[in-house]
């Protein structure tokens, strides 16, 4: 089941998120801008979302918990995502990985296209990946 979080959710989804400070993770959850995946009941992870310059979606954070990965489920989550922002009239979505990570590989199979770069000092390159969703 994939929803949008809600209060409830704040625990679980904080014990794993350290990403974001806990008022930016009530705020997220407030605008309905994380959604939640469980499996047969259990917790099984999360997307976490934001507009770039207010007005493009980006994705975050995606993140299953080990026993979920490589099962189809971070798929499922983001196809339930893109069409969730689709019906709600954008065209167009951004996220963005460490190069030195997997998930660039991921994010290509499932339509991302590289679309630029940001080089942080003492960090690997962060690779931008856009998608058109029409």
């Amino acid at each position: 089941m994939i929803r949008y979080a809600c209060e409830k959710d704040f625990e679980t989804v904080r014990k794993y998120d350290k990403h974001i400070s806990e008022t930016e993770l009530k705020n997220a959850i407030a605008l309905k801008r994380i959604l939640v995946m469980y499996q047969n009941g259990c917790f099984a992870g999360w997307l976490r979302f934001n507009l770039f310059w207010d007005e493009i979606p980006f994705m975050n954070m995606l993140y299953l918990l080990e026993e979920y990965r490589g099962q189809g489920y971070g798929g499922r989550l983001v196809d339930f995502w893109e069409k969730e922002i689709a019906d709600s009239g954008y065209k167009v979505v951004l996220t963005s990985t460490l190069s030195n990570e997997q998930a660039q590989f991921f994010y290509r199979r499932n339509g991302y296209v590289d679309c630029g770069s940001l080089l942080l000092p003492g960090e690997p390159l962060e690779i931008i990946l856009r998608k058109d969703l029409t």
